[in-house]
């Protein structure tokens, strides 16, 4: 038993003495970051940068020419796989769209506008009637 003690009381002894060590060492130092306070003469240096990039025309044709999927949809509707398999040629199926209702006009997914269905040279078109502001885009996106 006494082999026991003199073995606990020598792990203390090496326990204290290495934290005797850790607390008289001074702590390695630690390089701060270099950060530059964020002060009106930085944020003058990006408006002073900014500057020069108003001179040069800003050159939109480079976008022009970018496909987009445009989309009118007249309705939806959700129904089962057991319907889908049912339809068949002149078959009805009833969506949530009222007639007389607006279309709705959509860019890639998103909607930009209401229209009207009309016909032009026997081809459909759609007569735009309410554009949705990218204020309005926005706020629909916040909802959802």
């Amino acid at each position: 038993m006494t082999d026991n003690t003199s073995s606990a009381s020598s792990d203390a002894d090496d326990w204290a003495s290495a934290l005797a060590e850790q607390t008289a060492a001074t702590p390695p130092a630690v390089p701060e970051p270099a950060v530059a306070p964020a002060t009106a003469q930085v944020f003058q240096q990006i408006h002073e940068a900014a500057a020069p990039s108003t001179t040069t025309p800003v050159d939109i044709a480079r976008v022009l020419d970018v496909p987009v999927q445009l989309t009118a949809e007249i309705g939806r509707t959700r129904i089962t796989i057991k319907n889908l398999l049912q339809l068949s040629q002149g078959s009805v199926v009833e969506l949530d769209g009222l007639a007389g209702q607006p279309l709705d006009v959509l860019i890639n997914g998103y909607l930009i506008a209401q229209g009207e269905v009309v016909v032009v040279n026997e081809k459909y078109g759609i007569r735009l009637t309410d554009i949705v502001t990218p204020s309005e885009r926005m706020q629909k996106l916040a909802r959802t």
